[in-house]
């Protein structure tokens, strides 16, 4: 058991997102602060859809895409580089798309171990607060950023992909963390690019329908594990056990598992396009019951990419 513990932690120590890098630049039409927190105040980018591009499909509004930076929850930023490529091929695709603060509830940590449990619980419900607090917010000023609040897809690349699969999660059960939402309020949908989702009574459970979701998951990840990683009631909870969950109850959902692949994919949103739209389309606008399971085993795409063990991380 001791084990399985250390593996646990390993499973969720930071990693910075390693999408690839371009020159093309895209600047956010308008940036409001959401939040003010004792440590800092929280901002988002809103990144309207580009203009000319189409912003319905079969006559139906696309959703606003909430976006969360990778980092582990000691680093990142809402507007790292890396990322903006994938912001401007979203919105000329006419998908709006909003970029998140939250707070680094590991911002500091040297090492990893069974002390830290706690802490990398309290590091993933604080990212949670901080989505709900931006939902919140775009909630009460829905008119003036012209967005449906009942029309909002939530994504999230590595830590951030544990934050919004842990948001729906938590949502769904109605627990106390998702008290401030409205008790009618769902998400319309979710893309998790390596997440999972820690539970404190085994197995996953949804109390209401989750929304439909994409998962994209190398099939060796070790940072954010794939599978999934337990010690008693405690699990850390991988795409491929979450895609067995909503297969099992009926849920909408699409999983690429990507062959032999590392934690590289938490950044491969710039590569995945055509299958995030074809989830957003399907599965999300349409509210079609379309599964898709789909191995994936490319030789071009590069492997290793990014922190790949402890030892990468920390140098130990």
């Amino acid at each position: 058991m001791k084990k399985n513990i250390l593996i646990f932690i390993a499973a969720i120590i930071p990693v910075l997102c390693n999408a690839e890098e371009t020159g093309s630049a895209i600047l956010p039409d308008v940036t409001y602060m959401f939040a003010q927190r004792d440590t800092c105040d929280l901002f988002m980018d809103v990144y309207e859809p580009s203009e000319g591009s189409q912003t319905t499909y079969h006559g139906k509004e696309k959703p606003t895409i909430i976006f969360m930076f990778g980092g582990g929850f000691i680093a990142g930023s809402r507007n790292e580089r890396s990322y903006l490529q994938w912001y401007r091929d979203m919105a000329d695709n006419g998908y709006r798309v909003i970029a998140i603060d939250y707070r680094l509830g590991l911002k500091g940590a040297k090492s990893v171990g069974i002390a830290q449990v706690k802490s990398i619980d309290n590091a993933i419900h604080l990212a949670v607060e901080d989505l709900y607090s931006a939902v919140l917010y775009i909630i009460d000023n829905a008119e003036t950023m012209g967005v449906d609040p009942s029309n909002i897809v939530i994504s999230g690349s590595s830590a951030g992909a544990i934050t919004v699969l842990q948001a729906d999660y938590e949502l769904c059960n109605r627990t106390e963390y998702a008290s401030c939402l409205p008790e009618d309020f769902h998400f319309a949908g979710v893309m998790s690019f390596s997440g999972a989702i820690l539970s404190h009574n085994g197995k996953v459970k949804y109390e209401e329908r989750p929304a439909p979701t994409a998962f994209f998951h190398g099939t060796g990840d070790k940072l954010v594990n794939y599978g999934q990683i337990t010690f008693f009631n405690l699990g850390l909870f991988g795409s491929d056990k979450l895609a067995l969950r909503f297969k099992k109850f009926g849920y909408s959902y699409s999983i690429f598992r990507y062959l032999d692949h590392g934690h590289e994919v938490a950044g491969f949103m710039g590569i995945t396009e055509d299958l995030q739209l074809r989830f957003l389309e399907d599965n999300v606008i349409d509210k079609a019951q379309v599964v898709l399971d789909i191995t994936i085993e490319d030789t071009r795409l590069a492997k290793g990419k990014g922190s790949q063990s402890r030892k990468e991380l920390y140098g130990k």
